[in-house]
């Protein structure tokens, strides 16, 4: 390893270091004693790091041959996944602390998983892919089932780790067709083997890399782990699924179909395609009869990577903007939402049921209304900045020619409104019950409202997010 490499992957070993010493630290001392400091010390590290990697890089730099690229693509990614990594640490350390489950482990697990996603959003190769891919998923299988004493947080961990070894064997299975009928695991070497018209074995391991992928991110019909593991993972740790590896998983899936398929994009624009549509209309309507606010995400989860996926199906530079814009929105959406879901308690203990939330905006209006606007956001609604999102990917189809895909988007979202008008209606005309506890957590109360209130600011110019997106976007296609 040459000192331009090391400089090169020097904010992912620096993180590695940190997560190796705090568990050294921690083990050698007083243990979970310590996991209050260390959940604030790792979410500084994480913001500290998304600074530095936003403010100090420039042009795209390769490391150990070509495994290793650090773009504008790259960092925006990372930037993305390590505040809102961030941000559910922070929101996470009260709730935990609280109900006895927080452990020395869990900062230090996540961080690791971070480490995992930035591997993914640089990999340049499928070697370098598959072991960002593992060192993130094996840190969440465990975290996952962090409950112990819990049988549904231990049945979440075990389904996520039987299905998610699933989908690395399709991955890796993918990967070997791909290396063995292209001669090389280097990502400009496969695209120069793809050509513009793919062998038959070529395009086997093109689907299977693509079905492993759509299993990350959760989408249709690849979908089958995240109602159950959302609803069993202990609330912060649902938080954390639901946003930093979506990023990572979107960004790496877009990483391999334009860097290493990116001569063939009518081949994989189908597969796409049927994921992002099976994913749109399967999160719209699985989600309607849904009385779990936590299920309730994850199938709106699964609607919004539809979305997302619809940018990147459109093959274009401004598909990949769109893509990257909508997964910023949706990070913050889900951020804000599920601190009122950790805000959600009934005699000191957490509740889940939608049914709770009857007449909520009597109790606590200002928190209604930040809901409100959350949900509103999420439906897409104008003139919030979730309608800007939806509105991107559904440009990016129409520009590319996929302009029926835009159209069956568009009934998706409509039927998708159903579920989110559906909680604002408990809370503003349901009928009278015991309502929930007032907790008044300033963390909690704080990230809800600030998220809030981005939703309705950013409509100005989403607070530049999308020239950075814009330049992300031609650091990957060019």
């Amino acid at each position: 390893m040459t000192s331009a490499d090391f400089s090169i992957i020097l904010p992912e070993v620096l993180l590695s270091v940190f997560a190796m010493l705090a568990l050294l630290g921690a083990v050698y001392t007083t243990k979970d004693k310590m996991a209050p400091m260390l959940v604030w010390l790792t979410s500084a590290v994480f913001v500290v790091l998304a600074g530095w990697i936003g403010l100090s890089g420039d042009g795209a730099n390769i490391a150990f041959h070509g495994m290793f690229v650090d773009d504008a693509f790259a960092r925006f990614a990372k930037v993305t996944i390590l505040l809102s990594a961030a941000a559910v640490l922070v929101m996470s350390e009260g709730y935990m602390a609280r109900r006895g489950i927080l452990r020395f482990e869990y900062p230090i697990l996540v961080a690791l998983a971070a480490v995992g996603m930035m591997v993914m959003v640089s990999a340049g190769d499928l070697i370098a892919l598959y072991l960002g891919l593992e060192l993130q998923s094996l840190a969440m299988y465990v975290v996952a089932s962090l409950r112990r004493d819990n049988v549904k947080s231990t049945e979440a961990g075990l389904k996520y780790f039987v299905l998610g070894s699933l989908s690395s064997g399709l991955l890796l299975y993918g990967a070997s067709l791909t290396y063995g009928y292209a001669g090389t695991t280097l990502f400009p070497g496969i695209v120069i083997a793809v050509g513009t018209e793919a062998s038959l074995g070529l395009l086997f391991g093109l689907v299977f890399i693509a079905s492993g992928l759509a299993f990350k991110v959760s989408a249709a019909p690849f979908h089958m782990w995240t109602p159950d593991v959302y609803e069993g993972a202990p609330t912060p740790v649902t938080a954390f699924m639901a946003t930093a590896p979506k990023v990572a998983a979107m960004g790496l899936f877009a990483r391999v179909v334009h860097d290493a398929f990116g001569g063939i994009v009518g081949d994989w624009q189908q597969i796409v395609a049927f994921i992002s549509l099976a994913s749109m209309f399967l999160g719209a309507v699985a989600a309607i009869g849904q009385p779990n606010i936590k299920r309730l995400m994850a199938y709106s989860s699964i609607n919004h990577m539809g979305f997302a996926l619809m940018g990147l199906a459109a093959g274009t530079a401004f598909g990949v903007q769109a893509m990257l814009v909508y997964m910023a929105i949706y990070v913050v959406m889900n951020i804000g939402t599920f601190a009122f879901i950790l805000s959600m308690e009934k005699d000191g203990k957490p509740v889940t049921d939608i049914a709770s939330l009857h007449m909520y905006s009597k109790t606590e209006p200002v928190k209604a209304l930040a809901v409100l606007i959350l949900m509103f956001s999420m439906a897409g609604v104008p003139p919030l900045v979730g309608f800007f999102a939806k509105f991107y990917v559904l440009s990016a189809a129409v520009g590319a020619g996929l302009g029926w895909l835009a159209v069956l988007g568009v009934i998706a979202s409509v039927i998708a409104a159903f579920y989110y008008l559906r909680i604002v209606y408990f809370m503003y005309f349901g009928q009278e019950t015991e309502g929930l506890d007032r907790t008044q957590s300033p963390v909690l109360w704080g990230f809800l409202v600030v998220s809030a209130a981005i939703m309705v600011l950013g409509v100005v110019n989403l607070f530049g997010i999308e020239g950075a997106a814009a330049a992300a976007a031609v650091g990957l296609v060019g």
